[in-house]
């Protein structure tokens, strides 16, 4: 049964993950890495399946081995979060509150992106990538 929810779980975590690659208030790097740890626990198949994807898996091995993230990825990351919530606090938000939360939001996204380590390059044959510190 634990299994069966573990799946479940890593299902909606990946689901998620892949809405945050267009989405971005939705951290999709995070949420992929925890499919791939509930998968890890309910369904090895699954696993290895995410991890071999040729378009998640790169990420995910890179993410893991090194703990950074590429720099192409960074700049579209932090600029689409402020593209979206600079729109919702100017046009959304009626209340100085919500533009503030919104603001804040942006901000919080950004520092948490740009506190881990950059990657300068990814090789998507393999896991080998250089750092930036």
């Amino acid at each position: 049964m634990m299994k069966i929810l573990l799946t479940i779980f890593g299902i909606i975590a990946l689901g998620l993950g892949v809405l945050g690659i267009f989405l971005p208030v939705l951290p999709t790097t995070p949420l992929l890495l925890l499919a791939a740890a509930l998968f890890l626990r309910g369904n090895m198949k699954l696993y290895d399946w995410l991890l071999n994807h040729p378009k998640l898996g790169p990420y995910i091995r890179n993410f893991m081995e090194h703990k950074a993230i590429p720099l192409k990825i960074k700049v579209l990351s932090v600029s689409l979060v402020w593209i979206t919530l600079l729109n919702c606090a100017i046009f959304v938000a009626d209340h100085w509150a919500f533009r503030a939360f919104f603001i804040l939001l942006a901000a919080a996204i950004t520092a948490h992106i740009l506190s881990y380590k950059t990657l300068k390059s990814i090789d998507f044959r393999s896991s080998s990538s250089e750092e930036v510190p």
